[in-house]
């Protein structure tokens, strides 16, 4: 695909981005999946709108795109993010096995206006035990069993 194409799609997320907050729909982020040279989903932040705090941006429209594409597995596509994908959205981008990532703004311009995640960044790569959200884990022996039958079924899917 050529620059023009790319900053054309760019633009598109950034324009979700600005009319997010013009129409007071949710955060100031905006994100497009493309497929072909074609615009599959789009959509602004949700999380205010929705009260869902996984409904960001890129989370919104790779669920979008899955929907409309019927499939869990967006090869091929590529996406268009008014700013660097937090962990979640990052995290989703990679399970939904997106292609690229194009992004404007930066993870330090976000945290410049509130939306900092660098805490996150920071509990991921603390041991379990030394995370500030207590975690406990319970009843392994028991939740196992669901691997077991995983394993073994029929409908098993490698994802």
């Amino acid at each position: 695909m050529k620059e023009q194409q790319h900053e054309k799609f760019m633009r598109i997320a950034i324009a979700l981005s600005e009319k997010n907050v013009t129409e007071k729909l949710g955060g100031p982020f905006g994100a497009v999946v493309v497929k072909d040279g074609k615009i599959i989903a789009r959509s602004g932040n949700k999380v205010t709108a929705t009260n869902d705090p996984t409904a960001h941006a890129e989370v919104s429209a790779i669920r979008l795109a899955c929907k409309k594409l019927k499939t869990y597995d967006l090869q091929g596509c590529i996406i268009y993010t008014s700013c660097e994908p937090c962990p979640m959205c990052l995290s989703a981008v990679y399970w939904s096995r997106i292609d690229k990532i194009f992004y404007a703004n930066t993870k330090l311009d976000a945290a410049a206006i509130g939306f900092d995640d660098n805490f996150i960044y920071q509990e991921i790569e603390r041991p379990v035990h030394q995370r500030s959200l207590p975690v406990s884990q319970m009843l392994q022996t028991e939740a196992i069993q669901a691997f077991h039958l995983w394993e073994k079924s029929e409908m098993k899917v490698s994802y």
